[in-house]
């Protein structure tokens, strides 16, 4: 099994806490992007990043200097986004750790796949970002099919708890040899699921911790997930997506 999430546009330089342990797999494609941001004057620059300016000040810094082979953090302590505050990996241990290097992938527009322990510099670069080049004009297409190649050359199980913008990167190259199950963490609100997207960021994190925590193999074990009031919805669930339900509690309780 595979875990796939996104990454976080809040990034980190940290070399000292733990080293990271090797590259990522598609480095020499990064190096072709950042080729491509280089060419980019501030105005192209900052319309790329829907950003304000300060943010793009700080990015077109972090591109001159830019060496992704220096000062690298291992990625799992180098986001900072409220996904990867709520999964802790801060406070894991070495078991824990080696679970996730083993089975979490982190998905990004910059790096392609990044396992935890894979050294990242700070960039900014998300996936649905027109970037092009020779032959591309978005990074879906200048990925294509590769990173769900390399996911399923790792496992034909893939736990989907990456946003749409990045999940689309995988689910169009699911074959009838594979499975990939979506998670949908939801409210119910007048008789619809609701998703709101800081609880579901939240709760993707809590539910890594909790597969971490517990070392889970099989992906029908993260049923028993009831991390921020949330429970299994069998009836709403099919073999391709589990929806958890936050259970109603007070309303000045509810987590928003």
């Amino acid at each position: 099994m595979r875990i796939i999430i996104s990454p976080a546009k809040k990034m980190k330089t940290d070399t000292d806490f733990l080293d990271y342990r090797q590259v990522p797999q598609f480095i020499s494609d990064s190096q072709t992007l950042l080729g491509l941001l280089r060419k980019l004057n501030y105005e192209e620059a900052k319309a790329l990043w829907k950003c304000n300016d300060a943010i793009a000040t700080l990015n077109m810094e972090r591109i001159r200097e830019m060496d992704v082979t220096r000062n690298l953090t291992p990625a799992i302590f180098s986001y900072e986004g409220i996904q990867y505050q709520y999964m802790a990996p801060g406070i894991f241990q070495t078991e824990e750790l080696d679970y996730l290097q083993q089975h979490l992938r982190i998905l990004s527009g910059f790096y392609g796949i990044v396992r935890p322990f894979d050294g990242v510099v700070p960039y900014r670069l998300e996936m649905q970002a027109k970037l092009g080049g020779k032959g591309f004009s978005s990074l879906y297409e200048f990925w294509n099919r590769r990173l769900a190649d390399q996911l399923l050359s790792e496992s034909d199980i893939i736990l989907n708890l990456a946003s749409k913008e990045y999940s689309k990167c995988i689910s169009p190259y699911i074959g009838k040899d594979a499975r990939m199950i979506s998670v949908v963490f939801g409210q119910d609100i007048g008789g619809k699921v609701v998703e709101r997207a800081t609880l579901v960021k939240m709760a993707r994190g809590e539910m890594v911790r909790y597969m971490a925590e517990r070392q889970i193999t099989r992906v029908e074990d993260i049923k028993g997930f009831d991390g921020f009031d949330f429970a299994f919805a069998e009836a709403l669930s099919d073999e391709n997506t589990y929806v958890f339900i936050q259970q109603k509690r007070d309303k000045n309780e509810m987590v928003e």
